[in-house]
């Protein structure tokens, strides 16, 4: 199965290099390009893509903004490009229900493996980006941090899982696969999917990404 995808990036060198790589895979297509955020949704609205790899800053509409907008309409999933340098866009974009986070100096391997992922409903945060993410959540100080009723951070929220949605809860934020959390807890990979929906259902969460930075943010084990 042939994933589409369309990449959003506003540096044409970067975007071409971007295209080249995936293109190179042979389960994936670049049915678009896009130099700015309303382009980016514009493309989402006509192709009907399965992803949009979308960076968080570019001119005309920004990437989060652009992110929300597909994810609201349900046009495709996002998965973000960012620097290692996190800063409030890639905040934005986890409440936008962005499906994955991605180092934009990743190799191509990672990248391309990261859109299979994604594509797969399973979402992605880069190990980096997690460490970050939660060093951000950690500081109430921070400018940058969401506000509680936006990350949810109450531990009185797991109240609502059964024990069996926390142990899928806490394979989301080991980051394993669905197949992965099939073998760790011996389920079939069919009912992971579907705990996976009642566990971001329940959270009142777009994405497996917001999934596991709340979990590891309350600690879940």
């Amino acid at each position: 199965m042939t994933v589409r995808v369309v990449v959003a990036e506003d540096q044409a060198a970067v975007r071409a290099g971007l295209v080249l790589i995936l293109g190179s895979a042979p389960d994936i297509e670049v049915v678009g390009e896009a130099g700015d955020g309303e382009r980016a949704v514009e493309l989402a609205r006509e192709l009907r893509p399965d992803l949009v790899l979308m960076d968080v800053q570019m001119p005309r509409l920004d990437g989060v903004s652009a992110t929300r907008r597909v994810v609201a309409e349900g046009l495709a999933d996002v998965l973000v490009l960012t620097t290692f340098d996190l800063d409030e866009y890639v905040f934005g974009a986890l409440r936008a229900g962005a499906a994955g986070f991605l180092l934009k100096n990743a190799e191509a391997r990672e990248l391309i493996e990261a859109v299979r992922t994604v594509a797969r409903g399973e979402g992605l945060i880069a190990p980096a980006v997690t460490r970050r993410l939660i060093a951000e959540f950690a500081a109430p100080s921070a400018p940058a941090s969401p506000t509680p009723s936006e990350v949810r951070g109450d531990p009185a929220v797991l109240d609502a899982l059964t024990p069996r949605e926390r142990e899928v809860l806490a394979a989301l934020a080991a980051g394993l696969s669905n197949a992965e959390t099939a073998v760790r807890l011996d389920m079939a990979e069919a009912t992971v999917k579907t705990h996976v929906s009642k566990v971001l259902g329940k959270l009142g969460l777009r994405s497996r990404a917001q999934a596991a930075v709340l979990a590891r943010e309350l600690g879940v084990r």
